[in-house]
């Protein structure tokens, strides 16, 4: 039984941002006290799982979806994955900004994928 598009690109979003979001913020706590060319190339190590599983999405996601989807589809991901980073493993407060961004991603969604 074959997935879904919508599942099977969503899934490979979400696997990739978790990589993505390691690579951008969790050299912030990692590697704090380690020259910034070290937390680079770590970083852009993680980074290429974030590309194997991103690229494959995008690929499976375009036989469905526009580029404005795809990109739309992405932010929201981004934003789902980076909130419990930032407060689970970056320990940040909770902030309401957070559920207004969604909103807005929400309207963002509405307009982009409404025939």
């Amino acid at each position: 039984m074959q997935l879904p598009v919508i599942i099977q690109t969503a899934g490979l979003l979400v696997l990739s941002n978790v990589f993505m979001t390691f690579a951008w913020y969790g050299h912030l706590k990692n590697l704090a006290g380690k020259p910034w060319l070290a937390a680079a190339l770590i970083s852009w190590g993680i980074a290429l799982f974030e590309y194997l599983l991103q690229v494959p999405a995008n690929r499976i996601g375009h036989t469905a979806y526009n580029l404005s989807q795809l990109k739309i589809l992405q932010e929201v991901i981004t934003l789902s994955v980076f909130v419990p980073f930032a407060m689970l493993y970056m320990g940040q407060p909770f902030k309401l900004d957070y559920v207004w961004a969604g909103l807005c991603l929400l309207g963002a969604v509405y307009f982009i994928f409404r025939t």
